[in-house]
């Protein structure tokens, strides 16, 4: 099955968190927090509008932390959010 968002909506994919400190202390899942940081995955055909390209699919994005919606599909968990809900593309 494949996503195909509408408007100026985003499907992101998360990356996780690594799950030991600098220091070497492993972390229980219920101490991490919410990954920020994720991957575009597909765009609605507003959100590089006139022309302007805002975001590609591939690109790693840091988003708001409880922004979206999340889906699981496949198996695979993804978020579909609005465009204003990015913050920043990190290059």
């Amino acid at each position: 099955m494949k996503l195909r968002p509408l408007g100026d909506r985003v499907v992101i994919k998360k990356i996780e968190a690594e799950e030991t400190t600098k220091s070497g202390i492993v972390l229980p899942g219920s101490a991490k927090e919410k990954p920020q940081m994720a991957e575009v995955i597909a765009i609605g055909p507003d959100v590089n509008k006139d022309d302007k390209v805002v975001l590609n699919v591939g690109d790693k994005v840091i988003f708001s932390k409880y922004a979206g919606n999340e889906v699981k599909i496949d198996g695979e968990e993804y978020t579909i959010l609005n465009l204003n809900d990015i913050l920043a593309v990190v290059e």
